[in-house]
């Protein structure tokens, strides 16, 4: 496997580095399968290359043998408060404005259920009477709080929908904390084990008074996985769908891999690393998306459940399997562990790798991306 760490540093000839260590990456990822049929390679780069060199909303491709058999599409609109992107190859203009229609009619579905921002979803009215009663609820919400507490179980805490008991209180926007004595008492709701499930009923009950919940860690990769299923049911067989830091890919990108990236912690611009992938998904979670800095000290989104404070000591972690809220869940709970407790838990796992970028920039990989 090549590894090429530019980072910050200038090279004179990186856009040919570039173009060079590509083509040797399109050559050797052909012989290299993992297991569920998913190609990865890591290559770092200087740029500010993107996840695929699609910039169009439509267009042809430049092969004549495809030309007459179909073309791109594509798409972008802010839903769930994040950048929702859609590309995807489609028989002809009419499946493909379809197509794309379809994936963003389920993330309005999805938002219209999951979201804390809209007090008529499930989940805002479970945050205002699950603790008075048990609120009934759908399945698909049921099955991802179900999910939910599996993988707080499996990490150990580290994931934790309940920060929100806390996370409420923070003002990213306006640059406002909770002071330390309401933190530490509004932390005292922070545990899954508050939030009770009844299958029979598919009711949910918070048997601790101040208990919140918040998807926002896992109910993305659940919309990019249900848009993919959608997509793969109306016949798209070639696709990128990305909502915020979730990407999941259908196929391959005719012949060649996708390129994903993983955007600079500290540089908008740049991206600290791109991925050839296909078939697979990705997550990244970071400290530089909901954020605002106080006395040297960097306050973002990403709490850890034991203090209700900013997790430290990682800038970024991106999670790879074919399973997108996974990936979302696990990218979070791997930030919060750090560096050394989440590659033991993911090196654990099949079919699972981890890129994490430590807070002194210095990038760590599971054991699948090394050997």
């Amino acid at each position: 496997m090549l590894f090429m760490c530019l980072h910050d540093k200038v090279y004179k000839n990186c856009i040919l580095i570039q173009a060079i260590a590509l083509s040797w990456l399109h050559c050797r990822i052909k012989t290299r399968k993992r297991t569920r049929n998913t190609i990865l390679v890591l290559f770092f780069v200087c740029g500010n290359a993107a996840y695929s060199t699609l910039s169009y909303s439509e267009q042809r491709s430049s092969k004549a043998s495809l030309q007459a058999a179909g073309q791109w599409f594509s798409d972008t609109q802010t839903i769930m408060g994040t950048n929702i992107e859609v590309q995807l190859w489609a028989n002809d203009r009419s499946q493909g404005i379809q197509a794309i229609k379809l994936v963003m009619s389920e993330m309005q579905r999805i938002n219209l259920l999951m979201s804390t921002y809209i007090e008529t979803s499930e989940v805002s009215l479970l945050n205002k009477t699950a603790y008075s009663h048990a609120v009934s609820v759908s399945q698909e919400l049921f099955d991802l709080l179900l999910l939910s507490k599996n993988i707080n179980a499996i990490t150990d805490g580290a994931f934790d929908i309940t920060y929100a008991s806390v996370g409420h209180l923070y003002q990213y926007a306006d640059k406002q904390k909770p002071n330390e004595q309401t933190l530490a008492q509004q932390a005292k709701a922070i545990n899954m084990n508050f939030v009770v499930l009844d299958a029979s009923a598919l009711s949910v009950k918070f048997i601790k008074k101040n208990v919140r919940i918040d998807l926002g860690g896992i109910a993305k990769g659940h919309a990019v996985d249900a848009s993919i299923k959608l997509l793969e049911q109306a016949g798209i067989r070639h696709a990128l769908v990305t909502a915020g830091g979730d990407t999941k890919l259908l196929g391959d990108r005719l012949g060649k891999p996708w390129i994903v990236g993983i955007r600079d912690p500290r540089n908008r611009q740049k991206q600290a690393v791109i991925v050839p992938l296909e078939n697979t998904a990705m997550s990244t979670s970071g400290d530089y998306e909901r954020y605002f800095e106080q006395d040297g000290l960097r306050y973002h989104h990403i709490l850890s459940p034991k203090t209700g404070k900013s997790a430290t000591g990682v800038q970024s972690v991106s999670i790879i399997s074919d399973n997108s809220t996974v990936n979302d869940a696990l990218s979070t709970a791997v930030f919060v562990m750090g560096v050394q407790a989440g590659l033991t838990l993911i090196n654990k796992m099949d079919d699972v790798d981890a890129i994490i970028m430590d807070d002194q920039r210095k990038m760590h990989y599971s054991k699948g991306l090394v050997q």
